[in-house]
């Protein structure tokens, strides 16, 4: 019995393998082989490096990737810093791990200046930070150019924390992913943390009796409202939405001087730095650090974070998916990390720009 479910594994693993490395006609596996032979090596030791100084960057690196690819396409349009950028999207405003793209992307310039794309550091980056939190390996596309469109308005286009099943999955199919891609790729969120205001609705009031979301474990309710505090409000809007105004608003400003200094001050009083909304709560509870896929053990005993990913349980043509991963018959969870990557390469040629269509830009942050 044992010997047979080894085989099962094998066979399974080089099936995973085969699937993984399909891609589109636009990339392949290899295409700095000739013109940058070190440059997929330079990418990972730049992640190691930066991970284990700081493990979060992990899966902030993942995220980024993700980001980046449903808005413009991968094209590292989230990179571009200024106003009106991607970047400065409120969805975006938690991304991190932009100075390890740009320690990887000044590295390549010394070695193989003009050739390897940010686009492409984002996919082979998002792929070692998986492999650093402990999921498997694939093997990534590359090829892409950078794009020369980065607009804050098109961010519309992210999948949202309170999105229905049939939202995300409209989402999805718009870039050419189906119900299994969603349910697996949003199993990303077995790594990392997410700040309470994108999930505090479903703790207080979530109806209009007051009560919070029913979908969520009541013993673990109490816990996320311990880590949560209700927020304060002024009038008709939450101090979750121009905190950053009253508190670190640029690197080397601490409020936003447009504000009339007594006016500012009364603000503070009302909203206090620490008011809740940016404290941050894992997405796995017990497993944040670890990809593996416990997240769906979470969804399962109504312990998900986000209203969009309690929801895949919660609906039936999704949840028949996320029981695929559980258990003995998620093969201890060696079904979830192969199609995880087998999802990523799908996702990473999404709306890809090659030749003329891009360019490979000189600093990452920025258009050529």
């Amino acid at each position: 019995m044992e010997s047979n479910l080894c085989k099962v594994v094998i066979i399974f693993l080089v099936l995973g393998i085969v699937n993984i490395q399909v891609h589109s006609q636009e990339t392949y596996v290899g295409f700095y082989s000739s013109t940058c032979p070190q440059a997929e090596s330079i990418v990972k030791s730049t992640v190691t490096s930066h991970v284990n100084s700081d493990s979060s960057l992990a899966p902030g690196l993942l995220r980024l990737h993700f980001h980046d690819c449903f808005v413009q396409g991968c094209d590292a349009s989230v990179l571009i810093a200024g106003l009106g950028t991607e970047r400065t999207a409120l969805p975006n405003l938690g991304l991190r791990g932009y100075e390890v793209i740009d320690d990887a992307k000044t590295k390549l310039e010394n070695v193989c200046p003009g050739v390897v794309s940010c686009a492409d550091i984002l996919a082979l980056a998002a792929r070692d930070s998986v492999v650093m939190s402990g999921g498997l390996s694939w093997q990534v596309p590359t090829g892409r150019r950078d794009g020369r469109v980065s607009q804050a308005l098109d961010v519309a286009n992210l999948p949202g924390p309170s999105d229905s099943v049939d939202v995300q999955k409209r989402k999805f199919a718009e870039k050419g992913l189906n119900t299994q891609d969603l349910v697996t790729l949003v199993g990303g969120h077995t790594i990392g943390t997410v700040a309470c205001q994108f999930f505090s609705k479903r703790l207080y009031n979530f109806t209009t009796n007051g009560a919070s979301d029913a979908s969520i474990d009541p013993s673990f309710v109490s816990q996320l409202q311990t880590l949560c505090p209700q927020n304060n409000g002024i009038g008709t809007v939450a101090c979750q939405f121009f905190n950053k105004r009253l508190y670190n608003f640029t690197t080397n400003v601490s409020s936003d001087p447009s504000i009339d200094p007594s006016f500012l001050s009364q603000l503070q009083t009302l909203c206090p730095q620490n008011n809740g909304a940016t404290n941050r709560v894992a997405f796995d509870t017990g497993s944040q650090n670890k990809f593996d896929n416990s997240y769906y053990a979470n969804l399962r005993n109504g312990r998900g974070i986000l209203q969009s990913d309690q929801a895949l349980w919660n609906d039936a043509s999704t949840k028949t998916l996320v029981q695929r991963y559980l258990g003995l018959r998620g093969l201890l969870g060696l079904t979830f990390n192969v199609e995880f990557g087998t999802s990523m390469v799908k996702m990473s040629n999404i709306e890809v720009k090659t030749g003329s269509n891009g360019e490979i830009r000189n600093i990452c942050s920025a258009f050529n």
